[in-house]
């Protein structure tokens, strides 16, 4: 079947997916086999969407040959699946081409930095640029002739100096980049800077380190407007309307931790708010499967998009039988909340499009110990939004915080009990019986000071099999005590469920991989099992059709 990119004159085939492949995604981007990790440079260009990612070409599993994969798109949701990028060719990335960025220079003039591993498997630094600028889909780079133009500094490991971010451009006209680094359990991000690019010096401090979180992994620094607003800036914008963002993938950790701070430009120094007595809430952006998260501004709606890696949570045995490994979450739109506290998160508008058949309720009352289902969508790829009133809250259970930990509240242990003010929320990928199902669910306390709640997703019964990852994740954020609704967005597809809470506060990622609650045999339930009432205000719920991912054929 063809594919409607008559404007690049691009012949190109819709993969066909093998039957009997019950976890493999109908609207996540994924390459048609093997194994993918990093999302590297997103960019927009010449009325296309670029999406590069590490990609091993040869199996389901991280390798010694990585490459990488470069797909096209004109909506970030329907992809064309392009020649290789970058692949290993030469001593300073022989073995393996690793994660980096893009930056347009002047004139709309791409350049990938990207990490290479030598000869010596040193991770260094190094640069490509389109064969051809007049290409919109940019199908060839060529390597630059004075790779690589960086090697790591003194008091730096060997292999642990990789991830460079986006580049900016100050006042001062020199450009300016991050790239991760550690020296034994220490993690840092360090700053260089450049006039034309390619001759870097380091700045002597860091732009931040941190104890025992292991290597910053894809680090990423970018400004957001304070007003609230959920249009985006460019890199390197940098005055009083923006603060800046500093996100690190901490290695120990597996997680994706932001700072908001200021950017003084004068002085090369990131000052994180909680440096300055402001909150320290330990931001993260995704409290679940979620990782080395990559974002770019995109100059064709104004806003900044957010892609991160959600890898497998099943065996290296399971993956082989599939074929593949790694999926791409729905890119977000990210901006700064208008408290100031912290980043919202939200699927792009795009994603709506592949909204089918919908259900609605409105104002169904929940009692305590119910259950509703959603029934009539094709509830394995679907897209729900639910808006929950809740009763007073003064009723709410007491909680100590200093003696609890949230994921250990979200375990089914204690998911299943009865609450005062929840647990309510949705079951996902149920089976008919609920004997599968992966819950995700809130629940209120008051603690000695405020009320907060508690926003989990648990995987505890997400599947009978065994040998898959069934944690549990969640995370406590304060709210409102005049707060009388929470919403929730989640969208499900097959394996995955990506979970936004209070219109985007909070993302919770899970990888499931049920073995009753497939394809047609899954269900979509409403619960509450709180002593005290819930309505749902109003729920909406969609089947989701597939996105449609081609191959091209020929290079034009």
């Amino acid at each position: 079947m063809e594919t409607n990119a008559s404007s690049d004159n691009i012949s190109s085939n819709k993969y066909m997916v093998p039957e009997k492949q019950p976890y493999r995604t109908w609207y996540h981007f994924q390459p048609p086999q093997n194994w993918m990790n990093d999302p590297n440079g997103p960019m927009y260009y010449k009325g296309v969407y670029h999406f590069f990612y590490q990609f091993n070409p040869y199996a389901p599993t991280f390798g010694s040959y990585m490459v990488w994969g470069h797909s096209a798109s004109y909506d970030l949701i329907n992809w064309i699946h392009l020649n290789h990028a970058l692949e290993p060719s030469e001593s300073y990335d022989i073995n393996g081409c690793y994660s980096g960025s893009i930056t347009t220079l002047p004139g709309e003039k791409p350049i990938i930095m990207y990490t290479g591993s030598d000869s010596n498997k040193h991770q260094v630094q190094n640069l490509a640029v389109p064969k051809n600028l007049s290409d919109p889909f940019l199908r060839e780079w060529e390597k630059h002739p004075q790779n690589p133009i960086l090697i790591p500094p003194s008091g730096v490991e060997v292999d642990g100096f990789r991830d460079p971010t986006t580049a900016w451009k100050g006042s001062d006209g020199k450009w300016r980049v991050v790239i991760g680094a550690k020296n034994g359990d220490e993690g840092k991000a360090l700053l260089y800077y450049s006039e034309d690019f390619v001759d870097w010096k380091l700045f002597p401090d860091p732009m931040y380190a941190s104890e025992n979180t292991g290597m910053f992994e894809c680090p990423d620094f970018f400004p957001v407007y304070i007003s609230g607003t959920k249009k985006g800036v460019d890199t390197s914008v940098n005055n009083s309307s923006v603060k800046h963002v500093l996100k690190t993938s901490y290695q120990n950790k597996q997680l994706e931790y932001y700072f908001l701070g200021d950017y003084f430009l004068d002085q090369e120094k990131f000052v994180p708010d909680a440096d300055l007595g402001g909150p320290n809430l330990n931001l993260i952006l995704d409290h679940g499967m979620f990782y080395a998260s990559k974002s770019f501004f995109d100059y064709a709606k104004n806003r900044r998009i957010l892609w991160g890696w959600s890898k497998e949570c099943d065996t290296t045995q399971d993956d082989y039988e599939k074929g593949w490994a790694g999926l791409q979450c729905i890119p977000r739109q990210v901006w700064l909340d208008e408290s100031g506290k912290w980043l919202m998160q939200w699927p792009i508008e795009e994603v709506e499009k592949l909204r089918d058949k919908q259900i609605s309720i409105k104002g169904e009352k929940l009692a305590g110990g119910s259950i509703v289902e959603v029934s009539g969508i094709t509830a394995s790829q679907a897209d729900v939004e639910v808006l929950f009133e809740v009763p007073e809250i003064e009723n709410a259970e007491f909680l100590d915080e200093s003696e609890v930990d949230p994921e250990l509240l979200c375990s089914e242990e204690y998911a299943s009990r009865s609450g005062t003010i929840g647990p309510f929320g949705l079951f996902a990928l149920a089976s008919e019986d609920q004997t599968e199902h992966t819950a995700i669910f809130f629940r209120i306390y008051k603690t000695s000071n405020r009320y907060v709640c508690l926003m989990c997703s648990d995987q505890s019964r997400s599947s009978l099999r065994e040998n898959v990852d069934k944690s549990s994740y969640g995370t406590i954020f304060d709210i409102d005590p005049n707060q009388k609704t929470i919403s929730l967005r989640i969208l499900i597809d097959r394996s995955i469920i990506e979970s936004f809470g209070e219109k985007g506060r909070i993302c919770i990622t899970s990888r499931v991989y049920p073995s009753l609650a497939i394809d047609k045999d899954a269900h979509l339930h409403v619960f509450n099992n709180g002593t005290q009432s819930v309505v749902i205000s109003e729920l909406n719920a969609w089947s989701m059709n597939k996105a449609e991912f081609v191959q091209e054929e020929s290079i034009k």
